[in-house]
């Protein structure tokens, strides 16, 4: 008989107040802009696990065989009978590469779309009966606390993804430094990084042939006209993605394709032709670049994994 998932609502999950303070926020600045945290309800986290599928998307097969390959040596410096702590958990498909070399004695899964964290959780606590399986439904960006009943004397956290390139250094170098106060001394942090690499790589991977990214992106107006009061128009805009050299990172936008006006919970927004709600910022490291800020974060580098073309890093690092 499998354990029931042990579910904590941690009420982080954007409410409707949250998302509309947000965008008129982020829609009011000179350059407007939307959180990438909104792109996950229900469909946009079933879109994303298809991007993962999709041929140009190097990032997520890069890094399962990288995981895959070095499970053992995880598992080897992790030590045994940890917990093990997935921070945008997704489908949960990544972290099972790591369970049986690791056999952690509990699993936490952290997401902000609580239906999707939900399935994939349940699916893992069938799929391990032997593994007791959390989930907390969470925005794991801010400042959070482990859930009560949690069992956690030596905790590895897990970020998979290159998720960690949807901040800015400052901010990513914050965000480190949560996490440094929310893990005891001595414990763990496995996290994957996308690498620099050559401008064709890295556009063809965030405009993929099937539009599966390009859904991804407009499914966030989808979602604003289906909890806000509002009239906005998907069919007005278009996805673009591109690299920019100079900030090291892939920057997505949703483009308006004539002058329009659109009204958002009673206020009104001017777009031109042409111009673009930025959505979101993946960033891109050198393997040296990134270990310098997760040590300013005070982190020290345990080992790091890349691929044969190193397209994609996987790195432990211990809290010092």
């Amino acid at each position: 008989m499998t354990l029931a998932v042990r579910f904590h609502d941690m009420h982080a999950t954007p409410a409707k107040t949250s998302l509309r303070d947000e965008i008129l926020t982020g829609f009011s600045a000179d350059q407007k802009f939307a959180s990438p945290k909104f792109f996950y309800d229900q469909r946009g986290s079933e879109l994303f696990d298809r991007i993962c599928a999709q041929p140009e998307y190097y990032p997520t097969r890069t890094e399962e065989s990288i995981l895959a390959d070095a499970a053992e040596d995880i598992a080897s410096i992790a030590g045994n009978d940890a917990t093990l702590i997935e921070l945008g958990s997704g489908a949960s498909r990544k972290v099972r590469l790591l369970l049986e070399a690791m056999r952690p004695s509990s699993y936490l899964g952290i997401d902000i779309s609580r239906d999707f964290l939900l399935e994939s959780t349940r699916r893992l606590a069938a799929d391990y009966p032997w593994l007791e399986v959390h989930a907390a439904c969470a925005d794991f960006s801010c400042n959070m606390d482990l859930p009560e009943g949690l069992y956690c004397e030596r905790p590895v956290g897990f970020f998979p993804g290159s998720s960690i390139g949807n901040f800015d250094p400052e901010s990513a170098e914050d965000f480190l430094r949560g996490l440094h106060s929310l893990l005891p001394v001595g414990s763990g942090l496995l996290i994957g990084v996308d690498l620099v690499k050559d401008r064709a790589t890295l556009e063809a991977a965030y405009n993929d042939a099937a539009g599966v990214t390009a859904a991804f992106n407009l499914n966030l107006l989808d979602r604003l006209r289906e909890e806000l009061n509002t009239e906005i128009d998907p069919g007005r805009f278009t996805h673009r993605a591109f690299f920019n050299e100079t900030q090291s990172r892939i920057e997505m936008h949703l483009v308006s394709q004539l002058p329009q006006v659109v009204a958002i919970e009673g206020e009104r927004f001017h777009f031109l032709e042409g111009e673009t709600i930025h959505t979101e910022n993946s960033y891109k490291y050198t393997v040296e670049g990134f270990q310098a800020l997760t040590e300013r974060a005070g982190f020290k580098a345990r080992a790091c994994w890349t691929d044969d073309g190193d397209l994609f890093s996987v790195h432990y690092l211990e809290r010092t």
